[in-house]
């Protein structure tokens, strides 16, 4: 799960798509990152965290990482919160892993290409992250038990 700083979007997706995968008995490794080390070992957004436990998801002991060359070989999906960030991973990843790289909305919006909005710098939208964010996990974590990818 990737976004820019790694402390809004994608520590709420890593924590949501473990809660998803715990639920469909999946034994898979889920991990979250930034394409920028800006907050590197920072706790996620305290509005992030609080809008998660909302949802009884505990964010809390994730820390912030930029993208490193190996979670390409050590991910079998690699899913971008935005364009951006979408873009900068193809950039990052030699071409043989591009296949893994994914627009998360995509699992639930189809060929739609959406971002996750970013709430970063306005007071509002968490709710809406966490929402767009859950409802892609769940088909996720749906694909995977069904071995759809």
């Amino acid at each position: 799960m990737v976004c820019l700083g790694n402390i809004c979007r994608s520590p709420v997706a890593e924590g949501v798509m473990k809660h998803h995968a715990q639920k469909q008995k999946l034994e898979i490794k889920v991990a979250s990152a930034g394409t920028s080390g800006f907050h590197e070992g920072e706790r996620p957004d305290k509005r992030s965290t609080s809008n998660a436990m909302l949802h009884g998801i505990d964010i809390t002991n994730q820390r912030s990482r930029p993208v490193r060359k190996d979670d390409f070989e050590n991910f079998d999906l690699v899913f971008a919160m935005d364009h951006s960030n979408y873009e900068n991973l193809l950039a990052l990843a030699d071409a043989q892993y591009h296949h893994k790289i994914k627009m998360i909305l995509n699992e639930s919006h189809p060929g739609e290409n959406l971002p996750v909005p970013d709430p970063y710098f306005g007071n509002d939208g968490f709710e809406e992250v966490f929402q767009l964010i859950n409802g892609a996990c769940e088909i996720i974590a749906q694909k995977l038990k069904n071995n759809e990818y």
